[in-house]
């Protein structure tokens, strides 16, 4: 059977029949064929990103079961001191990429956003990957202006592209419970095809391991899939493995197994075969020694030196703020792949 699902992967004709046969296979010919199919699609190397990460604030009149970022702390940086981060980040590491997100704050609208990346432009020569589709939304209702108005603005200010955060599960019934009042999954979709349509691109991420199941994840997948193939403005995949720890949905699920990580990421390798070719294993959410593992299960890609992380930490992460590029090199060396640097949008560089 699995002889077949490689040729099919590589033939994009992959089906959700098909995916759902997946979970019954033997696991370890899932994440072989998984692997070739990696090997055949982007070769051996193993990618990262010199980046960090700056969450401007927790305040939030979201209501995320999730979270355990939300109004933890009570802070909310000024321009000049996320300029101060932003610079930190270019002297101290060299990063080629600042990721900006925040908390949905009442009183900021679209001018706001813009005058952040304004002020960054202004400053540094960096990429600017920032704003999840919820911050999209949000900040053209405050400001009663229209999605396509608030990603023109954003991109002539200077973002160049954006995280596919906000994502969770794309299925109403499962938000209904876990994030009630976050965008639709219709109005996710719109945010990020409108986006690509403008030329920015995005991520796309799933956080699983909750109250989902694996239908769930693979309507999700299958979402994230048929985008790609209508607007090719995806840049990577990235799974997001759920933090149980800090959060109301703390005691309704202790989170999905390694295995089941590792199945995520191998069925996503198979069901994108070559529409979407970057994976990315989190080793944040992961740990150093699952992400190598998950480089032998179709992932690709380690993610970034993230430098700060917040969001991961307070819901219970032990993995870490920070990885250096060379401990990345060396943690992807060990686990037998050839460690190259990339931005973005997944250029080599050097």
């Amino acid at each position: 059977m699995l002889k077949d699902i490689y040729a099919k992967s590589l033939a994009g004709e992959i089906t959700k029949r098909d995916a759902a046969g997946l979970l019954k296979a033997d696991p370890f010919e899932l994440f072989a064929t998984a692997d070739r199919l990696r090997e055949e699609i982007v070769g051996d190397t193993a990618t990262y990103v010199v980046n960090r990460n700056i969450n401007f604030t927790d305040l939030c009149i979201g209501t995320c079961r999730f979270c355990s970022f939300r109004n933890s702390v009570g802070f909310r940086l000024t321009i000049p001191e996320i300029l101060r981060k932003v610079g930190e980040a270019k002297e101290k590491i060299g990063a080629t990429e600042v990721c900006i997100q925040g908390g949905l704050l009442p009183d900021m609208g679209l001018p706001d956003y813009v005058k952040m990346i304004k002020a960054i432009k202004a400053k540094y020569d960096i990429h600017t990957h920032a704003f999840s589709p919820m911050e999209v939304y949000h900040m053209s209702r405050v400001s009663g202006v229209p999605v396509e108005e608030s990603l023109r603005q954003l991109k002539a200010a200077g973002l160049d592209s954006m995280p596919g955060t906000a994502a969770e599960i794309l299925v109403d019934e499962v938000r209904g419970q876990i994030c009630p009042d976050k965008l639709k999954t219709a109005e996710w979709v719109d945010v990020v095809t409108k986006a690509h349509r403008a030329g920015i691109p995005t991520t796309a991420t799933i956080m699983y391991g909750h109250v989902e199941t694996w239908k769930h994840r693979l309507d999700h997948i299958f979402i994230v899939r048929d985008i790609q193939r209508k607007t090719h403005g995806i840049t990577e995949f990235v799974p997001l493995t759920f933090m149980y720890q800090n959060n109301e949905l703390t005691g309704k699920s202790m989170g999905a197994s390694g295995l089941d990580d590792l199945r995520l990421y191998a069925i996503a390798r198979i069901v994108f075969g070559r529409d979407l070719p970057n994976v990315q294993a989190s080793w944040v959410k992961l740990g150093v020694k699952l992400a190598q593992v998950a480089l032998w299960c179709g992932a690709n890609d380690l993610g970034g030196t993230i430098m700060e992380e917040n969001i991961s930490k307070s819901a219970g992460a032990t993995s870490g703020e920070y990885l250096s590029a060379q401990a990345l090199r060396r943690i992807i060396r060990d686990a037998g792949r050839v460690p190259r640097q990339r931005d973005t949008l997944y250029r080599l560089v050097g």
